[in-house]
Parts: structure tokens; sequence; C-alpha cells
């Protein structure tokens, strides 16, 4: 014990039961002082949301969080892990940020999927939670303004892109302004304790995917039943026994299950990247954090070498390049959108050159946005 004792407090032969007093007398007097410290920076954040009131400046700046944390965690030190810094401040800006206005989030719900745990994680939990039966009615309600912000799965590192996001993305007039990741780990729920009696799985068509392995060799023949969302899912497992849902912990809680088997997924660092949309006509671009990604959708003309040329003001101009997908463009004329990600962002020189020079023979360009990355 006393190797991993504090400087300032070593085991002085009392009684554990009274060192163990002692520590927890000060431990509230430290939670006094943060706690008066908080009420601090909330009058603070209340007096920067008046001056915002001026010149209608947004209430959440994705990027200037990105800075506070980054700056929080290069000065941090310790024992405080950094990776535990941006939770604890994304909690604290969430609750300041709530009294400027609260913010109204649309996710794919129900209560208990993914998506929901990704929009708690990026926005904290003071916010005005929007659960959507689908991914089109999150853009539906990102595009109708009856949500500030949209949070939609847009990629796994197992199964790919989410198809239906990126075509929505293509389509609607938001654009993305952040991105979370999020370790997905599906555990196999049900009403009961054990396997037997199974009839069916349901889950989210990705999530069946990415636990099909398992499911062949652990529930042979059992009928796999793609719904909305896992929480649907777990939703049908809760009123009918012999259904079983792939999906999370906190969606045996919400609708009352028992976690039959833990991480059933076929790979075990199973992760999903959720972005963060809003109304272009609402959003103030993000300045420049050090860290950042530009997401584009191109369309060229059906010629050889065309896509080999969309690639050449990249090199010309250092700007790399971290995702590259193509989706059909539906003209019926075997055509393609080209989705990319490109690390940077337009403020930078040498990024505005390479995206004037794509721009100039692209017969489709749009930047779907700029925003920091989640190193987080």
């Amino acid at each position: 014990m006393a190797d991993h004792a504090p400087d300032h407090f070593k085991p002085d032969g009392r009684p554990v039961d009274e060192q163990l007093a002692d520590l927890r007398v000060r431990i509230d007097v430290v939670d006094q002082q943060l706690l008066t410290l908080l009420n601090e920076r909330a009058k603070l954040a209340q007096a920067v949301g008046e001056v915002k009131k001026i010149d209608g400046s947004p209430v959440f700046r994705p990027d200037r969080e990105a800075q506070v944390i980054d700056r929080l965690k290069n000065r941090n030190p310790g024992p405080v892990l950094a990776d535990s810094i941006a939770p604890i401040w994304r909690e604290v800006m969430s609750a300041c940020r709530s009294l400027e206005a609260r913010q109204r989030v649309a996710f794919l719900g129900p209560i208990g999927t993914f998506s929901e745990q990704a929009t708690l994680n990026y926005f904290g939990s003071s916010i005005e939670p929007i659960a959507c039966p689908s991914i089109d009615e999150v853009f539906r309600a990102a595009s109708a303004r009856s949500s500030d912000f949209g949070v939609v799965p847009i990629e796994n590192s197992t199964e790919g892109v989410v198809a239906r996001s990126l075509d929505l993305l293509l389509q609607s007039p938001l654009t993305i302004v952040g991105e979370t990741s999020l370790l997905v780990t599906h555990n196999l729920l049900r009403k009961d304790l054990s396997r037997e009696g199974i009839k069916v799985v349901a889950a989210h068509p990705q999530a069946l995917a990415q636990c099909q392995g398992w499911l062949s060799q652990n529930l042979p023949g059992v009928e796999r039943r793609a719904v909305s969302s896992n929480a649907e899912g777990a939703r049908m497992a809760g009123e009918d026994a012999s259904i079983a849902a792939l999906a999370s912990e906190r969606a045996a809680m919400q609708y009352g299950l028992h976690v039959v088997q833990r991480a059933v997924q076929d790979e075990a660092h199973n992760r999903t990247r959720f972005v963060v949309v809003t109304h272009t006509d609402t959003h103030t671009p993000a300045a420049p954090t050090g860290h950042d990604c530009t997401s584009l959708a191109v369309s060229v003309d059906n010629r050889p070498g065309a896509v080999h040329d969309l690639l050449v003001p990249l090199k010309r101009h250092n700007v790399s390049m971290t995702r590259f997908e193509s989706r059909p463009a539906r003209s019926g004329q075997w055509e393609y959108v080209f989705f990319i990600d490109l690390a940077g962002h337009p403020a930078q020189d040498n990024v505005a050159a390479a995206l004037d020079e794509l721009r100039a023979q692209c017969s489709l360009f749009k930047v779907l946005g700029s925003f920091p990355l989640d190193v987080h």
C-alpha cells in the first residue's frame, strides 16, 4: 500500500477504519470545492451565452470543445488517466451548455441502442434526446429542424459502411460537424437465462452480420430476423420468450432481459463510427483544431483514368486520404458517387488547393463537412 500511496498521505500505523475516515473527510472537502468551482464555471458559461446572443453564435461548438479537452489532456499532471479527461469534461460542458439552451439530439432509437450511447458519449447527458425509429427519421428530424443535431452510424470496422447513411448525406441539407466511435459489444439477451427454446434472434442487420459465426455455431437453424434496431429486437424479446436479441447491456436493463451470453460478436475489436449532423443553414463552420477530417462526395464522368485523376491533386498537395468508398449513383447508367475522407481542414492552404482542383474536374462535388476527429 505504501508504494502506491500519494506523497501527501502515508499509512501511519493507526487502525484502518480511522485512516479511511480521515481520507473520506478530506474527499468530502475536495468534493465541495469541486462543486463550488463547477458552479463558478456554469456562471461563466451563462455569461458566454449572453455574449453569444449578440451576434447569434451557436451554443454548441464541437471544435471549441475539442480544443478545451486537448489542452486539459496535455496539462494533466495525473494520476487521473488521460483517457478519463474527455468523458468527465464532456459531462461538465454538457451541463454548462444546457444552461444556455438544452440541445435536441435525434438518434436511431428506441432507448438502449448503441446510437443512443454514442449520442450521450458525444454530447453528455444534459440534452433533450429524440429517439427515432429509423435512420431516415433522424435525417428528417435534423432537416426539418425539429432537432438541433442528429447522430447516425456511418461505418463499422467489421461490416463496412452503413449505406443508407451515405445515401442520405448526399441527398439532405445537412452537414457533418463531428464524429465519435464506440466499441460495440453484442450480447445475447432474452427473458430466460438459458438458450433453450429460442426460435428467433432479432437484431439490426449489421448486428446479425457481425455475429453470424457465433450464431451459426451456437444457434444453428434458429431464424435470424432483421429489425430496425438492436433495441427494437430487445423490446420484442421482452414481450416474447421465444425471441432473443443481440444488444447492449443497457438494452437488457431497459427491457428487463437476462444476459444469456456476453460478447457474441465475431470480432473482439468491433467498433462503429457515428457522425453528428446538423442543418447547413444553421451551422457555423468549425475552426481547424490540428486533427481534422474533411468529408466529400464526388462523381466524375465515366472515362478511362477518371478515378486516378481524382487522386492526383491529393498527391500534388500532400493531402492524405483516410477513406474511399463508392456507391451507385442510382442514375441507371452504371455511374458511381465516391465518398472520400481527407486528413485536414479547408482553412489549410494545401487542403484548399487540393479541393479547388478536385472541384474543377468533378461533375458532382459536395463537401459533407469538416470536423474534429474523434481522438479522445
